[in-house]
């Protein structure tokens, strides 16, 4: 490992002596796709055949996972018991969670899971302390809450973005729109652009292909991406999670020092300790998690509106009727003819609608299936 980091920092170093123009963007190219390859080495060493990490597997339930993640002391275990009611030891000194625990927030008729991730610490990325393990965990999760002490430097949110974007996390980010194909035959690197790229050519693209010994292949670029935003979609292993900044103890600062953090996007002020705003952290929580409940109406009967049945993802093709079924029971698509809708997603209340209609938020749907 140590071998791997002196690597990693020399290339940085190289990046950091090399003058940013057109003549250098090929060779700039080539040292982000030697890093990244290196950073892959560390996050998936080779199996020793030692145990995983105690208390971070967690089984993965509800309808969407919150993690919680900061540096040690920040009031992630004093949030978490307010908002789950589970037990998790909160101390002045740092480092009193030593392992993974989760807990569930009933909310809005959903199953949200939360766990309560271990501070992590500035080097997390490269094996410090059980950076590794907390990160992993981060990945599988739908919301990032990054938790931040309002009286500490506010540097520590750059620091945690960086542990986290070295595992592979992009927070608050599409997948580039680069449409990337492997081919088994001849005939090189074609590269092709739908709009005018600024950040890569012909040239870096095929040199960042070399490094990855890919000798043939096709890329389109769809929007004006990166060379970084390039070697992510070829390395394949990155996760696009939203994040919250939860700016803690708001109660020891002044108006004027909070005025800053309010310049920052996806930013919530909260104090755990004296319950301030977690209403509204609460609010934010489920405008991210993009979750959509929608009501069952058995014919002749009225709607169920206790246990409602939650679309997750981000798309609206997660969102249709034919998601709705399938959440139901897979077979109800077999027999399906169409769907009554009430709601907002339709023009007229109720209203006849195919699969593939896109539902809202709080819709009320009865399933109409085939005679006989």
């Amino acid at each position: 490992m140590a071998e791997i980091l002196a690597k990693i920092a020399d290339i940085e170093a190289e990046m950091a002596r090399t003058q940013k123009n057109k003549a250098t963007m090929g060779h700039l190219g080539l040292l982000k796709a030697k890093i990244a390859k290196l950073k892959r080495e560390l996050i998936t060493p080779a199996s020793s055949g030692g145990k995983p990490g105690e208390g971070f597997e967690v089984t993965k339930t509800g309808d969407a996972r919150v993690g919680l993640i900061g540096f040690p002391s920040v009031g992630k275990s004093t949030l978490m018991s307010i908002l789950t009611g589970t037990e998790s030891e909160a101390a002045d000194y740092e480092f009193t969670t030593l392992t993974c625990i989760p807990g569930t927030i009933h909310y809005r008729g959903a199953k949200i899971q939360m766990l309560d991730l271990p501070g992590i610490i500035e080097g997390a990325k490269d094996g410090k302390g059980r950076g590794k393990q907390v990160i992993a965990v981060a990945r599988s999760c739908n919301l990032i809450l990054i938790v931040l002490d309002a009286a500490k430097p506010a540097h520590h949110k750059r620091l945690i973005e960086t542990e986290l974007e070295g595992f592979g996390i992009r927070l608050n980010k599409q997948p580039p729109k680069i449409a990337f194909e492997r081919k088994d035959k001849g005939g090189g690197v074609f590269f092709s652009t739908a709009v005018q790229a600024t950040h890569l050519d012909q040239e870096t693209a095929s040199i960042i292909c070399k490094e990855y010994r890919i000798a043939s292949c096709s890329i389109i670029l769809r929007e004006d991406a990166t060379a970084d935003e390039l070697i992510d979609v070829i390395e394949g292993n990155r996760v696009y999670i939203p994040c919250l900044y939860v700016v803690n103890k708001v109660d020891a600062v002044t108006m004027e020092e909070l005025e800053l953090y309010d310049r920052l996007p996806h930013y919530v002020p909260i104090c755990g300790r004296l319950e301030w705003n977690l209403d509204g952290l609460m609010e934010e929580i489920w405008d991210e998690l993009k979750l959509v409940r929608v009501y069952t109406k058995p014919k002749g009967q009225i709607p169920d509106f206790k246990e409602p049945v939650i679309l997750k993802g981000h798309r609206d093709s997660q969102h249709t009727v034919e998601a709705f079924c399938n959440r139901l029971h897979k077979a109800i698509m077999h027999n399906f003819k169409y769907a009554i809708v009430w709601g907002t997603s339709v023009k007229f209340n109720p209203q006849k609608c195919g699969k593939d209609h896109v539902l809202h938020d709080q819709d009320v749907v009865q399933i109409v299936k085939k005679a006989g």
